[in-house]
């Protein structure tokens, strides 16, 4: 695995370009999965804390 890392790294044809777009491409989409199951998880404890506190009122 250490020595296709040090492959790609020097590699300078370019499929290293596609290469790029695709891990790139990965690692937003990654992100995008990460952030909306934050949002979720956000929104959820939000509902509950609005509702705490609209009962002791």
């Amino acid at each position: 695995m250490l020595n296709f890392l040090k492959n790609f790294r020097n590699d300078e044809d370019g499929a290293v370009t596609v290469d790029w777009v695709v891990l790139t491409a990965a690692i937003v989409a990654l992100g995008l999965l990460v952030g909306t199951q934050v949002r979720t998880a956000v929104t959820t404890k939000t509902t509950a804390i609005a509702t705490d506190i609209t009962r002791t009122n």
